[in-house]
C-alpha cells in the first residue's frame, strides 16, 4: 500500500524546512518530483537527497509562487519534462506577524499573497493538467492557526490566510470532485523551520508547548510523512475536502 511508483509530485517551498521533509516523504515511495522554490542554489543541493531517498527523476524549477508569470511558466516546464502531474503539495508560505491594530497594509498583503493567493494560483495551473487524466491529488499545507485563534503570538494575517487556505480546499474538492482530483488539508502543529525556530526556541513558547499541547512537546522531523503519503495515494481516493491536524492534540483541547 501508499507506493507513489509511477507518480509525479509537483513540490513548493521545497528549498527548507518542512517542504523538503514532505518531498524526500514522497521520493520514498517511489514518486518523481518536481521541487519549485526561489533560491534555486537550494533546490540543486537538494536535489541529490531525493534521487538518494527513492525518486527516480527530479526537475528543479526556479519559481516564486506569488508570480502568475513564474507558476505558469513552471506548470508548462512540468508537464513538458513529464507529461502529467499526480500530486500536487503547496508546501510554500511566509508570514510577517502583528497584531490587528498593528499589522500594516504591506504586510497584510505580503502575507496574505505569500500563504493564501498562491494556493490559488498554483492549484489554478496545476489543476488544468490534472484534468487532462482524470486524476490528481491537491495536499495544501495549512496550519492549526487556520483553525483557532491563540493567545500567545498575534499574527492576524497568517491566522486568516491559513484559515481561508482551510476552505479553498474545502471548495476546490467539491468542484473537482468528477475529474478524480482530491483536494486536501493538513494543518500542521509546532514544528521546527526557518520561520519558527526563534520562537520555538523561547523559554515562553516551551511552557506554552507544554500546557497547551497533550503531548507536551514539538512536533519532530518526520512526523508529518504518513499524512502527506496517505494523502498522496491511490488508497485515499475517497478522500476529498479532509482537514487533517498533525498537532499532538493542540486543536483537541
Amino acid at each position: 500500500m501508499f507506493s507513489l511508483e509511477g507518480r509525479v509530485a509537483v513540490v513548493t517551498g521545497a528549498s527548507s524546512g518542512l517542504g523538503q521533509q514532505m518531498a524526500l516523504a514522497l521520493a520514498r515511495q517511489g514518486a518523481s518530483l518536481a521541487i519549485l522554490a526561489r533560491r534555486t542554489e537550494r533546490l540543486e543541493e537538494f536535489k541529490p537527497k531525493l534521487i538518494k531517498a527513492g525518486a527516480p527523476e527530479v526537475l528543479t524549477v526556479k519559481c516564486d509562487v506569488t508570480s502568475s508569470e513564474d507558476i505558469n511558466a513552471a506548470a508548462k516546464a512540468v508537464e513538458k519534462k513529464f507529461k502529467k502531474v499526480d500530486i500536487l503539495l503547496n508546501c510554500a508560505g511566509s508570514s510577517k506577524d502583528k497584531g490587528v491594530t498593528e499589522m500594516t497594509d504591506e504586510e497584510w498583503d505580503f502575507t496574505i499573497a505569500t500563504d493564501e493567493t498562491s494556493v490559488f494560483k498554483m492549484t489554478r495551473a496545476f489543476a488544468k493538467i490534472m484534468k487532462k487524466n482524470k486524476y490528481g491529488r491537491i495536499i495544501n499545507i495549512a496550519s492549526i492557526y487556520g483553525l483557532v485563534g491563540n493567545t500567545e503570538i498575534h499574527t492576524i494575517a497568517y491566522h486568516t490566510s491559513k484559515g481561508a487556505v482551510v476552505n479553498f480546499t474545502r471548495a476546490v474538492a467539491a468542484e473537482l470532485a468528477l475529474d478524480g482530483i482530491t483536494c486536501n488539508a493538513i494543518c500542521p502543529g509546532f514544528f521546527y523551520t526557518e520561520l519558527t525556530t526563534a520562537v520555538l526556541d523561547t523559554e515562553t513558547f516551551q511552557e506554552f508547548a507544554r500546557t497547551h499541547v497533550p503531548m507536551q512537546r514539538y512536533g519532530k522531523a518526520g512526523e508529518l510523512d504518513a499524512a502527506v503519503v496517505f494523502l498522496a495515494s491511490e488508497e485515499a481516493r475517497y478522500v476529498t475536502g479532509a482537514i487533517l491536524p498533525v498537532d499532538g492534540g493542540y486543536t483537541a483541547i
